[in-house]
């Protein structure tokens, strides 16, 4: 698999450290679907928004366009 292109702050990250995000990303996304942040009203919404932004984020980490 090829690492995502990932730039911060105009900075172009190695392919170590893009591996070392997406493999963030995936640990967080399996920790919010076990555990979420919650089980009150915020929690819930929180876990709801970040998963959607984890949607987002993946879509444009896997694009192979």
């Amino acid at each position: 698999m090829k690492e995502p292109i990932i730039t911060m702050n105009g900075l172009m990250l190695t392919e170590s450290e893009a591996m070392t995000v997406r493999v963030a990303v995936e640990s967080f996304s399996m920790s919010l679907h076990h555990e979420g942040l919650g089980d009150d009203e915020v929690g819930e919404s929180l876990t709801k928004a970040y998963m959607m932004n984890i949607d987002r984020i993946r879509t444009k980490m896997y694009n192979k366009d």
